[in-house]
């Protein structure tokens, strides 16, 4: 696939709107939601980038600085998740089995880093995971 490293940047910075999205489903993100999302990027394997894009890009950069963008403008969940669908449904050549399994692994950690998952995150990976198994129209 032949992806610039612009598109790669965008797509980065979706996953941290919906990144961003789940740790905000219940309208508190806790520290613990951001310091597992970081951790749990590195699950976006070099591998998984390289089929995104030929050129090295900084997956951590561009899912952080998204994400706290989003939280001091205090962006609601579900005007991310809706992006990041979207996103999703216009480029779904990106999201190959491999990355929407990660995605969900990723997603999951950040909902359950803090007191388990709530009602809130549980509802939105539930819709999430329907969305990646779908394609798009």
């Amino acid at each position: 696939m032949d992806v610039t490293k612009q598109t790669a940047a965008v797509f980065y910075q979706h996953l941290g709107k919906l990144f961003y999205a789940i740790a905000s489903a219940d309208k508190k993100i806790k520290k613990e939601e951001f310091e597992a999302m970081k951790k749990a990027i590195s699950l976006l394997s070099l591998r998984e980038n390289l089929h995104i894009t030929n050129t090295s890009t900084d997956i951590e950069h561009y899912i952080s600085t998204t994400f706290k963008i989003l939280y001091f403008d205090n962006v609601s969940a579900e005007t991310c998740f809706d992006d990041f669908v979207t996103f999703k449904n216009k480029h779904e050549a990106l999201f190959t089995e491999s990355i929407k399994n990660t995605i969900l692994k990723i997603a999951g950690k950040i909902a359950c880093s803090f007191s388990d998952v709530n009602k809130s995150e549980l509802i939105l990976l539930a819709k999430l995971s329907l969305e990646l198994k779908k394609a798009s129209s």
